[in-house]
Parts: C-alpha cells; sequence; structure tokens
C-alpha cells in the first residue's frame, strides 16, 4: 500500500446504505464525499455512480455478524467471507446485504483492490461472563455458540469516542449508557471504555422495540405459534424481524408519522417504545452503578426530542434532569441536552460510523 490511499467506506443498515469517500496518509483521513442511500439502492449502479473515475486503494465493510472468530477488523479472504456467510443465519437483515455490496465492489474494483471488514459484534468481544451467557446447558451452549454477540457495537463505540471528546476531564469516560435508536435499536452500558452490558444478544432480535423486529419476547409465545399456530419457522422468522416492532404494532415503521397519528394503536406502539428502553436505562444505571452520561445516537435518537423526552421522563429520581429547551434544540448534532445542575449529563451524538470504519481500516492496512 502506498502511505496515501483513498478509502472507499460501506455501511450496510438493515434499510440503508451509507457510502463515503475518505483519503488516508497513515491514521489521518480526510472525509472526501459522502451519501446515503435507501435498502433499494442496486450496489453496481449506485457504487459506479458515487465512485465515478477514482482509483480506490481498498474498501472498508461494515459486518454486523462476526461471531466468536472474527472480532478484529481483518482482510476479507475466501475463509473470512465463507465465516461471515455462515453466519448469515443469525443476523438475517445484514450479512447476506454486506455480501452483496461486497461481490459488487470486487466486481467493479477487481480483485486486486483490498477490502476489509470491521464487525459491529467486535466491540462486544470482551463483555464479561456474566453478561454474554444464557441459563442453557453448557453443552449445548458451546456446541452451537449460542451466547450474547452484542450488535450496532460501531456505532456505539463511535458514541464513546465522540463522548471522550467532548468531556476529557472525565477518566476513561467514565460510566455511559449509549442508545443507538435507528430501523435497528440497542442499548449498550459501557465503563471506562469497556462494554459492560447491551440489549442485542445472539442475534440482533433481543431487546429494544424497533422499526419491523420485536425486540424481547417471551420464548414460549414462539413456542406456542409453532405447535399451536400453525407458524412455520420461515414464517416466524418473518414476523419477527420483518413484521413486528412499531410496524406490526401501528402499520408504520417509521416514527415521524407515528409522531403524528393520533391512532391509539401508533400511541400505543410509541408508548411501548419508550417504556422498554426506559426500563433498560434503568437496568444499566443498577449494572454500572450510577452513571456519568446517557447517550443518544441514529436517526430517531437524534433527531426526535419527544422520542428522547418519553424514555428519560421520570428518571428524576435517577439523577436524569432534562433541558426541555435544549432539548427540542438538539436535532442531528452534538448537543447537552440536560439541565446543567443534572447529575447525570445526557447528549445527542451525531453517530460518525463510516469515520471509525476508515480509522481501522487505515490502522489496519498501516501495521
Amino acid at each position: 500500500m502506498e502511505s496515501k490511499v483513498k478509502l472507499l467506506t460501506v455501511n450496510t443498515g438493515s434499510s440503508s446504505v451509507r457510502l463515503a469517500l475518505y483519503a488516508s496518509e497513515g491514521v489521518a483521513l480526510r472525509l472526501l464525499t459522502a451519501q446515503h442511500y435507501s435498502g433499494e439502492a442496486i450496489p453496481e449502479h449506485t457504487l459506479r455512480d458515487f465512485i465515478g473515475s477514482e482509483r480506490m486503494d481498498a474498501v472498508v465493510h461494515r459486518v454486523v455478524h462476526g461471531g466468536v472468530t472474527l472480532s478484529a477488523p481483518c482482510v476479507i479472504d475466501a475463509d473470512v467471507e465463507a465465516e461471515i456467510e455462515r453466519l448469515a443465519a443469525l443476523a438475517p437483515l445484514h450479512n447476506p446485504r454486506a455480501l452483496t455490496w461486497l461481490h459488487a465492489c470486487r466486481a467493479l474494483l477487481g480483485t486486486d483492490v483490498v477490502q476489509v471488514a470491521v464487525f459491529d459484534t467486535g466491540f462486544y468481544s470482551t463483555l464479561p461472563e456474566v453478561a454474554r451467557s444464557y441459563a442453557l446447558p453448557p453443552q449445548l451452549a458451546q456446541c452451537h455458540g449460542l451466547r450474547r454477540y452484542g450488535f450496532h457495537g460501531i456505532a456505539h463505540q463511535a458514541m464513546w469516542r465522540r463522548w471522550r471528546q467532548l468531556r476529557p476531564e472525565i477518566a476513561n469516560g467514565g460510566r455511559v449508557i449509549s442508545l443507538q435508536l435507528g430501523a435497528g435499536c440497542s442499548i449498550t452500558a459501557i465503563a471506562n471504555g469497556s462494554p459492560q452490558e447491551t440489549s442485542m444478544g445472539f442475534s440482533p432480535l433481543e431487546g429494544l422495540v424497533m422499526a419491523t423486529r420485536s425486540g424481547d419476547v417471551d420464548p414460549g409465545v414462539l413456542l406456542y405459534l409453532l405447535r399451536e399456530g400453525g407458524m412455520t419457522v420461515d414464517e416466524l422468522d418473518l414476523m419477527l424481524n420483518k413484521e413486528s416492532g412499531l410496524r406490526g404494532m401501528a402499520g408504520d415503521s417509521d416514527m415521524r408519522q407515528l409522531l403524528t397519528s393520533n391512532e391509539p394503536a401508533a400511541k400505543l406502539a410509541i408508548d411501548l417504545y419508550g417504556y422498554r428502553a426506559r426500563k433498560y436505562v434503568g437496568a444499566y444505571l443498577a449494572v454500572l452503578g450510577g452513571a456519568d452520561a446517557i447517550l443518544f445516537g441514529g436517526g430517531v435518537g437524534e433527531h426526535s426530542p419527544i422520542v428522547r423526552e418519553r424514555i428519560l421522563s421520570s428518571l428524576e429520581w435517577a439523577g436524569i434532569v432534562l433541558d426541555r429547551e435544549r432539548n427540542h434544540n438538539a436535532v442531528g448534532s452534538d448537543a447537552c441536552i440536560s439541565r446543567n445542575d443534572s447529575p447525570i449529563a445526557v447528549w445527542t451524538i451525531a453517530v460518525n460510523e463510516s469515520q471509525l470504519l476508515a480509522e481501522e481500516a487505515a490502522r489496519l492496512l498501516t501495521q
């Protein structure tokens, strides 16, 4: 690799893809251009239009599930690609899409261009054993890799890094609860930069109510639907991943539309969304023994003051005191939204996953 390289970052989510170009000299990065596309974007056409005649030295992909073996950023070879594909069953909305864009990049740019993977699950590879374990027979769990992996790690790590920059006087970042609220939703408890707990588990289905995913559901409900409800495994998979959450409850996965609706179903969906998140905030305060900050990121987290207020309502007893005017004015930017006398600071953070992807790739390629 030359010391100056052009990096393309490909951030595939469950409902969209973000592309960005960076110039890198060592680990020093300069953003050239970025674009956000819907999930219907055609990879080959979109890449050709975005890159144009630019020469790429490397492409770095966000890959949601790396399992146990793929935790650190790495160059994608045949073995890595095969493992990403094998893990697609655990992240059906994400890993297959990442592979589609990987193949499109290879077809457009050629096999000589290095492709790098950065894994969402990597941030959680050091979760404490008590947080990553399920109460299942150990032999079964070991045989099938049944453990809590955690997801959205790149977003939560980006929020934590930005928090360190905003409040450098707090040693090692202190105790932070970060909420990534977009099409997928998750919450993480971090102590001194190390994740202690997170809401997503074996798959990205566990935890908070999401746009189309259910979040926490009694496993007995799923067994009942299979045995007594006449559902097949594939039908259950479809329902949990694409026909539940806000869409399943209210018929619409767009939080902006639901907030303007007078339908009782929309009100209940929003109430449950906030209630579930508020329960997790309380639980993670217990995990951390308190907190220095609560951070909101993602499309909903960064742009919806109403949702943030509903999540944190009635938590003054825990030291969380919002400033309503600050909260109302904070949309899509880094901003403190708590009162000056709030024992726990609350911030919105403009999550920059592409920057973190580019940093990790530049670091890997200059080693």
